[in-house]
């Protein structure tokens, strides 16, 4: 792994993880309204960086429907399957499912790309999987509990593979750009089937909305891109072990509450999976650039979804707390 991309992964890791405690803020507000603003105002900034590129690079018809299934499974799928597990099922026992998504994308992203998956990166994903469940905990649930959290996986998943094959011409930035502005309309068109009443944000709400928008979307998105771009989707997808680390201990700060022996070895467990990951492995394409089209034909992708804010620690991609980056 390169120093540089894994820094990338690791740096999207830590803004979801600490995001937990902020989306404590909007609990109480309209979540699809709430995700609709967030990705509204990131949709805007991704775009004025595109704006600034040299080349001039628009997707094509057949990129445009991968870019809205990127928008309708990791981002608004995500949220609303999200929000209803966790009607049936305590968060920790989310978090733990959706943990398995470093396994599911050290096997899947190999499988996508035409290639076998490297026994040792399957290893050291278990590891990192089996570290994050001691993490975060388990709890009380029922069948529509566990049926709605897997789908949670398999959308947290998909926010990585779809966006792969794009992201070597069209770059991290477009992809998640041309992605969370698809998500809009489509979470917009929810909203009378939900029965959610749009309102203003109180100053806390938006701040808290600011935060998910440009920091949660805008940094982590691309730089969860970049990082896979790089990596390739097997080996990025190992770092998504630290997004549960990230939230307990970013708990712990602002709780002042110490995290018990068994989180403590789970802690450990994912490191280890992060070495055992990290040796002998060949770097990916690198190129330099959040807006540079890739030139190289290899796939590339990930957090799943940095892309949300939703359950306590159920990672990827934005609804809340309640609800939990991708």
């Amino acid at each position: 792994m390169t120093r540089r991309h894994s820094a990338y992964c690791v740096l999207t890791c830590a803004i979801l993880g600490g995001s937990f405690v902020v989306s404590r803020s909007i609990v109480g507000y309209p979540i699809l309204t709430g995700q609709a603003l967030r990705y509204a105002l990131a949709a805007l900034a991704l775009f004025a960086l595109v704006r600034r590129a040299r080349e001039r690079i628009h997707p094509t018809g057949r990129e445009l429907v991968r870019l809205a299934l990127v928008a309708a499974t990791g981002l608004v799928a995500f949220n609303i399957l999200l929000l209803y597990a966790l009607r049936h099922a305590d968060p920790a026992v989310i978090a733990t499912i959706v943990g398995v998504s470093p396994l599911l994308l050290a096997l899947l992203g190999p499988l996508q790309e035409g290639r076998r998956p490297a026994p040792r990166l399957l290893g050291a994903a278990a590891l990192v999987v089996g570290g994050a469940a001691l993490v975060s905990g388990f709890g009380a649930h029922d069948a529509a509990g566990l049926v709605a959290a897997a789908g949670v996986l398999g959308c947290e998943a998909a926010f990585s593979l779809l966006a792969a094959p794009l992201l070597p011409r069209l770059g991290p930035v477009r992809v998640s750009a041309w992605s969370t502005a698809l998500a809009v309309p489509l979470l917009l068109l929810l909203l009378p089937f939900a029965g959610e009443r749009p309102r203003l944000p109180d100053p806390s709400e938006a701040a808290a909305l600011a935060f998910l928008g440009l920091v949660l979307t805008v940094v982590a998105f691309v730089c969860w891109y970049t990082g896979v771009a790089g990596l390739g989707v097997d080996r990025a997808g190992v770092f998504v072990g630290l997004v549960p680390v990230f939230a307990l201990l970013t708990t712990a700060v602002v709780d002042r509450a110490l995290p018990s022996l068994p989180k403590v070895i789970g802690v450990l467990l994912v490191g280890l999976g992060l070495l055992a990951a990290s040796l002998r492995s060949a770097p990916r394409v690198k190129q330099d650039g959040w807006n540079a089209p890739r030139s190289s034909s290899a796939a590339a992708a990930s957090p799943a979804s940095p892309g949300n804010s939703a359950s306590s620690s159920a990672c990827t991609t934005g609804a809340s707390t309640s609800a939990a980056p991708t």
